[in-house]
């Protein structure tokens, strides 16, 4: 029986209960979509806050390509994360990407919207293809691969 997504939203508090990140690092706001180990569809909204932008770049913001990837990987790492019995007690932890592209600058206002597909799951190692779109235009793709690690 195929799963169906689950449709509640995991906002900042929730996904600090299965991700260890916390400000300035945790990049992502939200979750829309959840279907464990299948997919996961994650908001980030940019602003003009974002302790990044008055280095990168002056007088003309944009978001850091790295970053755009570290959030699509924390969208995928709640995929992955939530499945698991005892997520405090396990991090995950970004192991590799590939086919990485950048097609359109992220600025201050927009809405970076991370739609994660798990390719393949061997424990503890998994691959993942990401896109990030802003408003339904694709901004960033790139295959991601993570593993589960016991936390020490």
């Amino acid at each position: 029986m195929e799963q169906q997504p689950q449709t509640e939203v995991l906002d900042a508090i929730a996904i600090q209960k299965i991700l260890p990140h916390r400000y300035p690092f945790l990049l992502v706001d939200k979750i829309i979509e959840l279907t464990p180990m299948r997919r996961a569809v994650g908001i980030k909204n940019v602003t003009q806050n974002e302790p990044f932008f008055p280095g990168h770049f002056p007088g003309h913001p944009i978001m850091p390509g790295v970053l755009i990837i570290e959030a699509m990987a924390q969208t995928g790492g709640v995929m992955l994360m939530d499945s698991q019995t005892q997520p405090g007690g396990k991090l995950m932890y970004f192991t590799g990407i590939e086919s990485a592209k950048f097609r359109k600058p992220v600025r201050p206002g927009d809405q970076l919207r991370f739609e994660l597909e798990m390719v393949k799951f061997r424990a503890p190692m998994c691959k993942m293809t990401g896109k990030a779109f802003v408003e339904g235009v694709l901004v960033c793709e790139a295959e991601l691969s993570a593993a589960i690690v016991d936390r020490e």
